[in-house]
């Protein structure tokens, strides 16, 4: 039986069953030692700066219902660790992602952000819209990534959503047209040897994983070279920690011997069981608790990466 005031992990989820329950029971096995639990998070309704009665927090869910965004963000400025950080993961997009990680050095596709095809209501484009060029140089913008087949896909989504294997001219102008209010990107195809997906938990672990894109199918064993997992691991870790991300995957696409980060925005990634086969998911299990036990048992807080957090905390201290 969990200890009455122990230290606490809560976890907000969707409709997946086969991880949430097992990294639970794994965490409150390990509560006599410890001092740990962890519970499914109940919310409804959050005042200015309510306290969290929660060291560690993990999100899994936030980014389909908006409410638990706007809480998790006051659980961020209570001082709350929360994985993934919330602020981040607003903020973030495919098109940033894949400019920064040219900057620091790990190949990624040659990409272009797109203007939204159509806007929210009250935009007059002959007059909202005056520094948009139009129409758009689509030959240029094709040209720019490569040519065909290239890749069109939404900006800030993920699991495999609204993504394309463009082949010509007339297939672009239609899946763009059909984008909506989604911002979309014109990315590089690569066509790849050799694909890999790569866990990485507390920006420290990494289980890397020979995945087949088309399938969905993850191999039992990674296969690659030394070298090549080399590589991986560290393109992986790097990643993680230049966004800040605790839990995520990353998408290598290997061609001539080069792993090309096509995705890397994962801030909820795949952990259930049917898909990822026993030995990736006891994996997920067991590795998730390490981190998140470590986090609960630690003084580091999300807020410490802000300077407004940090300014609190001085305040809060004194």
């Amino acid at each position: 039986m969990p200890e009455q005031n122990a230290v606490k992990i809560g976890l907000f989820v969707g409709r997946e069953w086969s991880w949430p329950p097992a990294f639970i029971a794994e965490v409150n096995r390990r509560t006599p030692e410890t001092g740990v639990t962890a519970e499914y998070m109940k919310v409804g309704g959050t005042m200015m700066n309510e306290p969290c009665p929660y060291r560690v927090i993990v999100d899994r869910i936030s980014h389909e219902v908006p409410y638990y965004r706007v809480y998790l963000k006051n659980a961020v400025l209570q001082g709350a660790k929360v994985i993934n950080d919330p602020f981040m993961w607003t903020a973030d997009d495919k098109f940033f992602g894949a400019s920064l990680l040219t900057k620091i050095g790990i190949p990624s596709p040659r990409t272009v952000a797109l203007p939204n095809k159509d806007y929210v209501p009250g935009i007059v484009h002959n007059e909202s819209l005056r520094n948009l060029v139009f129409p758009l140089d689509w030959d240029k913008l094709v040209e720019s990534v490569g040519g065909f087949p290239c890749i069109l896909k939404d900006a800030h989504g993920g699991g495999w959503k609204e993504v394309y294997v463009i082949r010509s001219m007339p297939e672009l102008i239609y899946r763009y047209n059909y984008s909506g209010l989604l911002t979309m990107i014109l990315q590089e195809f690569i066509q790849w040897d050799e694909y890999a997906r790569c866990m990485c938990l507390g920006q420290e672990d990494v289980r890397v994983m020979r995945y087949d894109p088309v399938n969905r199918y993850y191999h039992p064993e990674h296969g690659f070279s030394d070298e090549m997992y080399t590589r991986l691991h560290d393109y992986t870790r790097t990643i993680c920690r230049t966004f800040g991300y605790d839990m995520n995957t990353c998408e290598f696409a290997i061609k001539d011997g080069i792993p090309y980060a096509i995705d890397f925005m994962n801030p909820a990634p795949d952990m259930d069981v049917n898909s990822l086969g026993r030995n990736h998911f006891d994996w997920m299990v067991t590795h998730m608790a390490d981190v998140t036990i470590k986090f609960a048992l630690s003084d580091v807080q999300t807020r410490d990466r802000y300077d407004w957090g940090r300014a609190v905390r001085s305040a809060t201290s004194t």
